[in-house]
């Protein structure tokens, strides 16, 4: 593992105060209000070392690009559920499903993760 830094510091800081799937740019500009002169560069490395170690995880959507939170300890990653406002694209993950999803899958498939992704407007855009 590197070595600590005041960058890395700010964008775990970030990560855990947001508590959602955040974007590279969302990052910087929450990081920004720690560390003026941080850039997406620096932002990028980062998350490219704290992913190597699983410190964080990246949330994909179809079609977009990566988002990326905090790896907790206990959370099952096989499957994943995120709520995502079609005003302001904000992604927060959901924590709960209602009732047991579970993918009817042809004869002799095995499903090793699943995503469901709600659209919606947030409680801001509404």
């Amino acid at each position: 593992m590197e070595r600590a830094t005041k960058q890395r510091a700010a964008i775990l800081h970030v990560l855990h105060m947001q508590g959602r799937p955040l974007l590279p740019q969302e990052l910087l500009h929450e990081a920004q209000k720690e560390i003026a002169n941080m850039s997406l560069a620096t932002i990028y490395r980062n998350l490219k070392l704290l992913l190597a170690d699983e410190t964080v995880i990246a949330v994909q959507l179809p079609g977009q690009a990566s988002r990326y939170e905090l790896n907790e300890p206990n959370a099952t990653h096989n499957e994943q559920y995120v709520f995502q406002c079609k005003a302001c694209q904000k992604v927060i993950d959901i924590d709960a499903v209602e009732g047991k999803l579970r993918p009817k899958l042809p004869k002799g498939y095995v499903c090793d993760a699943h995503q469901l992704t709600v659209f919606g407007r947030c409680a801001d855009c509404r």
